[in-house]
């Protein structure tokens, strides 16, 4: 797996013992019948939360209702419409045969009008799931920010906030600009085409029928960003009903930046890991803790079991950790990345900011 053996190493910030042999071995065994995607879960959840979380946006930004009620509407708007954008993390692992048509109508539905078409995500989420590029420089959705300065954590939050204006402006701006020239084209995929938070990440141009795919994507992308900015400028758009949607985009945005920030521990050096140390530098969040399905919904809650076992869909996670939990017990290496809640996580990682590094 790595180039070399990982020897043991008392200043590093991560416990080098090598890998767990009996914890990947079981981890495979005990999650082989739960690797199919069911249809009849991922429509339902997906719709249902699509739904409800549309109504509530179009409550907050019509004209009728009061200041509270609006108020409301947001805070359920972001709550569903979030749930429903991070299905693009399981379009990313799903085979396609499994829920035939999810991806196309998740684009169509939510990907395209929050302005996150999955071919942001597609094609570069795998390279994050790579034993050679985890925790290192090749990887995308991965910064040492236990060992970054407090105010490096802060500008982490703050892209976020700005998140939804951004994607507007790739889409509507870049993406026609990019039909007439060929470095404008070249640095929107390398810079602007991929949701990473290394920012040094270059992406390359897309080939095959992944690139097709791109085009209908972003085309979908760039006319809706186009068309909401044109509704505005000419009043068929009232501004605060605009501002509502912009402000709604981005707190979901906002909230998934913040399970960003906790979905892993940051703390390695950028050298190659082994498989064990990847899923102890990620982190589960189980029951009983009911918060964690709010900002980690769609499984993400058991984000380190996800990195063990990547193929195993959010709706059998659940009764994947059950299985393991009994097997290994307290103690374990399965049990040392499991963490009671979010407020914990944070503290540990502001902590870690302020001393420099690990302790």
């Amino acid at each position: 797996m790595n180039d070399e053996p990982i020897q043991a190493d008392a200043h590093d910030p991560l416990t080098r013992q090598g890998e767990d042999a009996a914890l990947i071995r079981e981890a495979a065994a005990l999650t082989r019948e739960l690797s199919t995607a069911k249809p009849s879960i991922y429509w339902p959840d997906f719709l249902i939360c699509a739904a409800i979380g549309y109504a509530a946006l179009f409550w907050a930004a019509g004209p009728m209702g009061t200041f509270w009620t609006k108020v409301a509407a947001s805070v359920v708007a972001v709550l569903f419409l979030y749930r429903a954008s991070l299905f693009i993390h399981e379009i990313t692992h799903m085979k396609r045969d499994h829920v035939p048509g999810f991806r196309w109508i998740w684009n169509f539905l939510v990907g395209i009008p929050m302005l996150i078409p999955s071919f942001l995500y597609e094609d570069t989420h795998n390279q994050h799931h790579s034993k050679l590029r985890y925790g290192t420089e090749k990887d995308p959705e991965y910064l040492p920010l236990a060992s970054m300065k407090p105010h490096m954590l802060l500008f982490f939050m703050v892209v976020a906030v700005f998140g939804s204006v951004g994607f507007l402006l790739r889409f509507a701006i870049l993406s026609p600009l990019s039909l007439l020239s060929s470095w404008v084209r070249r640095e929107t995929v390398a810079r602007v085409s991929t949701l990473a938070i290394n920012p040094s990440y270059r992406r390359a141009l897309p080939e095959g029928e992944f690139r097709r795919d791109w085009i209908i994507m972003e085309t979908g992308a760039a006319l809706w960003s186009i068309g909401v900015i044109t509704a505005v400028v000419i009043g068929w758009l009232p501004l605060n009903s605009f501002l509502i949607y912009l402000a709604i985009v981005a707190t979901a945005l906002v909230l998934n930046q913040i399970r960003t920030l906790v979905a892993h521990l940051w703390e390695n050096d950028g050298r190659v890991m082994s498989v064990t140390d990847q899923y102890l530098d990620s982190v589960n969040v189980p029951p009983p803790g009911p918060l964690a399905e709010l900002w980690a919904p769609v499984g993400l809650r058991y984000h380190a079991l996800h990195h063990l076992v990547p193929s195993v869909p959010y709706h059998n996670l659940p009764e994947a950790h059950r299985r393991l939990a009994a097997k290994f017990g307290s103690g374990s290496s399965y049990d040392r990345a499991n963490y009671p809640n979010l407020r914990g996580l944070i503290g540990r990682l502001v902590a870690s900011s302020f001393r420099g590094g690990p302790a």
